[in-house]
């Protein structure tokens, strides 16, 4: 039976065993080969800087190998192929089943949270995992997760855009890992317990730095928010699909405040995200004896999931069952591709690979 593991005779270069070993031959031309280092410095030169340049490119290569799977690496990997076949059973032609991690490893998330219109998707992807299927990622699965968490920080430290979004991410992750790091006897986490403790601390300090932000108003004089007409003002407003940022508007200015508390503005708002039925059972009146739609939200909100949209999302292909962004060339064989093709929310997403 062939060796099939990587022996120390290294694919490449020329070995000849002699009574002490096997040993390896320096140049084919010359005949020579190498007993020993030391020996071997009584040579000329030339042979030395041959010698001292191969064992630095050993040395370099097993460098550069460490590295990537070393826990500081900073590049996600990913196969060259952006997509992934989502099979969930065995057969002769493919054995094992696709696993969370694999898809994360696979899937190209450094690039989508450059992308306007995939970032909040690959925020939710990333609170979801962090809630309940961090364990489920593999351990080059979890380097990319930090890693790809560490851009994400970086952009809304650099864009002063989305920092509430991301700070509940972190806080959402942190919890996690405490409860996690406390079972560090049953195999919960993979990897050593101190480098953990690392990311966690790493954790604390992104939130401190997202605490420290001070945001900058801009210089431009020309026209702003306030100067546009009311019925503009209120158009905009409708467009915002969280109550909390309508909440922080009105806190810029006294006329913004009063555009705010629109009771119009805030039934929209339950409407978006709610049916008749869930709104049917949390009615509140005011004292004006009105329906206060405002605290109606924040009330549906503690009980019901939001509705969720975004720009861009991923796609599975019903026909080939492919897992790709949508936009993505795949090796699809139906006749028309584009309509065997099913958007997946984040949650459909971790509840595809839960066999």
């Amino acid at each position: 039976m062939p060796f099939l593991g990587q022996d120390w005779r290294s694919p490449g270069q020329s070995w000849v065993k002699t009574a002490d070993g096997w040993t390896r031959f320096l140049d084919e031309k010359s005949g020579g080969y190498v007993g020993d280092i030391s020996s071997f410095c009584k040579k000329d030169d030339h042979n030395k800087e041959n010698l001292f340049n191969s064992l630095n490119y050993d040395v370099a290569a097993k460098k550069r190998k460490k590295d990537l799977l070393n826990n500081k690496t900073k590049i996600q990997y990913f196969h060259q192929e952006k997509w992934i076949y989502v099979h969930k059973g065995s057969t002769k032609e493919r054995h094992g089943y696709c696993t969370l991690g694999e898809a994360f490893n696979r899937l190209d998330f450094s690039s989508a949270i450059l992308d306007s219109r995939r970032f909040n998707y690959v925020v939710r992807l990333l609170e979801l995992i962090a809630k309940s299927q961090l364990t489920s990622l593999s351990g080059i699965a979890q380097k990319n997760y930090m890693n790809i968490l560490e851009k994400v920080v970086q952009k809304v430290l650099e864009d002063q855009q989305n920092i509430r979004l991301i700070r509940e991410l972190l806080q959402t992750l942190y919890t996690s890992l405490c409860t996690l790091v406390q079972r560090v006897g049953k195999s919960v986490l993979v990897g050593n317990i101190n480098m953990w403790v690392h990311r966690m601390e790493s954790i604390l300090h992104w939130q401190q730095q997202l605490n420290n932000i001070q945001i900058t108003r801009p210089a431009f004089k020309g026209t702003t928010f306030t100067d546009l007409p009311l019925c503009l003002q209120l158009n905009i407003m409708q467009r915002l699909s969280d109550g909390r940022d309508l909440v922080s508007l009105g806190q810029v200015a006294p006329d913004l405040q009063v555009l705010s508390e629109d009771r119009l503005l805030w039934k929209k708002l339950c409407q978006y995200h709610f049916t008749d039925r869930q709104i049917r059972k949390r009615l509140i009146l005011s004292d004006k004896g009105q329906l206060d739609w405002k605290k109606m939200y924040f009330k549906l909100i503690r009980c019901y999931p939001r509705k969720e949209q975004y720009g861009d999302t991923l796609q599975l292909c019903r026909h080939c069952h492919i897992l790709s962004w949508k936009g993505t060339d795949h090796p699809c064989t139906a006749n028309n591709p584009e309509t065997c093709s099913t958007s997946l929310s984040p949650q459909d997403f971790i509840n595809l690979f839960r066999f």
